[in-house]
């Protein structure tokens, strides 16, 4: 059942793509996948797996969505009380919605070639111009990124309401929208939401925001597959570049984030040996090539940033001062909450804990995202046992505790809770 659900999750946005581009619409596109996505769910168990899955589902979708449109046609006529008017055409009149799936649309210009490609395209498709930036990465990233609406809300660090919102007017907002391909003219206003959504996918995928696990290792894969295929088709996109490169850096790290027991390991206690060479060298390589080339953006700062941390052999030889510089510059040109809490761990390690608690004290007037987030007591707890105050630490990591939906970080701040007395400055968690 797990492989089935996998599958499903990774041909949704390639049948939604194939409507959207052929019928737009997004809504009742959506509803027509999710109506064979059910049926997919019931059928593929008892009946076997289909030849071509992507084609069944194709197919099946299709004659939902046709029959819904001659269902709202007729509705419509109904209530016109125009019934001798000619029906409206077919939306796709070579389609046959009493064919069965078996007779899937193989040969179909809609089918894609590659799943992956076709993720991209929907995602550009998403990234409507009619829709604001906000509005197009919410909706790519519940569309297209399979991210729940709560997963979502805690990415953009507004409530779980607030998105929903955003993406049902989003929605209401394509109502009628026709669908198409943006020209070299509108690429790049869309490349930044699609950047964005990538970025966001790969970080729950890298820090899940809620659950059981403390890593989604298929959601980081398909970010850095996807962003592999942007990069191809624009490789003079520095932001794109400084995007896949912070991606590599960061991943090369996974596999000593945990234990064998699973219980979350800080960057600084990490067997920094496990960490992925093959990784390090190739998002150093090509973060180092992009500076040099292309005008610098908040992406290629962050990669800067991991780049920094990768390259220390160990937590002792990590070159804070040139992080802290970084930071001040990803500060101006892409202020943000988190930008705001990673560079007072930054100033922590330059110029003490004390300089660091009034700045967090500061950042949480100027940022007010901030305030219910748990890394903020969670940073704080940090600077208070560096500043030699375990039990005020023991409180803040102890309220992080409670606010985190993540249970392998719950069990990691309880842990810290724990053992607050012994203050040691190598256990402040500096991953971005």
């Amino acid at each position: 059942m797990n492989e089935l659900n996998s599958l499903l999750r990774e041909l949704t946005p390639v049948v939604l793509g194939a409507l959207v581009r052929r019928y737009g619409d997004f809504e009742a596109c959506e509803d027509a996948v999710q109506e064979a996505l059910i049926a997919a769910a019931t059928q593929w168990p008892a009946e076997g797996l289909p030849d071509n899955p992507a084609a069944w589902l194709i197919t099946v979708a299709s004659r939902r969505r046709i029959a819904s449109w001659r269902s709202d046609s007729a509705r419509r006529r109904r209530e016109e009380e125009a019934a001798l008017l000619e029906p409206e055409p077919d939306p796709d009149p070579e389609s046959d919605p009493e064919s069965g799936p078996e007779s899937g649309p193989e040969s179909d210009p809609a089918t894609p070639r590659a799943a992956g490609d076709d993720t991209l395209i929907l995602m550009l498709l998403c990234c409507h111009p009619a829709l604001s930036v906000p509005s197009r990465v919410a909706l790519t990233l519940r569309a297209v990124g399979g991210l729940s609406t709560g997963e979502i809300a805690r990415g953009f660090l507004v409530p779980e309401a607030t998105v929903g919102q955003r993406i049902s007017r989003a929605k209401q907002k394509l109502r009628g929208a026709r669908f198409e391909l943006p020209g070299p003219a509108e690429l790049p206003d869309r490349m930044v939401a699609v950047q964005r959504v990538l970025y966001l996918v790969f970080n729950e995928g890298y820090t899940a925001s809620s659950g059981s696990e403390l890593q989604r290792p298929e959601l980081t894969a398909e970010a850095i597959r996807l962003t592999r295929q942007l990069l191809a088709k624009l490789p003079e996109n520095g932001e794109t570049a400084g995007l896949l490169a912070l991606m590599l850096l960061t991943e090369a790290r996974r596999p000593a984030r945990t234990d064998a027991d699973g219980a979350l390991v800080p960057l600084a206690e990490q067997d920094r040996a496990s960490w992925d060479k093959r990784l390090i060298d190739e998002g150093t390589s090509l973060i180092t090539r992009t500076l040099a080339s292309a005008p610098v953006g908040p992406y290629q700062l962050q990669a800067a940033i991991a780049a920094v941390h990768d390259e220390a052999g160990r937590a002792e030889d990590t070159d804070w001062p040139q992080i802290l510089a970084l930071y001040d510059h990803l500060a101006v040109l892409a202020p943000g909450p988190m930008v705001t809490l990673n560079r007072i761990v930054a100033v922590a390690m330059v110029h003490g804990p004390l300089a660091a608690l009034e700045q967090l004290a500061a950042g949480l007037a100027a940022e007010p995202a901030l305030r219910d987030h748990h890394r903020v007591p969670a940073v704080r707890a940090h600077l208070l046992e560096l500043a030699g105050e375990p039990e005020a630490a023991r409180e803040q990591y102890l309220l992080a505790a409670r606010m985190t939906l993540s249970m392998p970080e719950r069990h990691y701040l309880e842990t810290r809770a724990s053992r607050a007395s012994a203050c040691d400055p190598r256990s402040i968690q500096t991953e971005a």
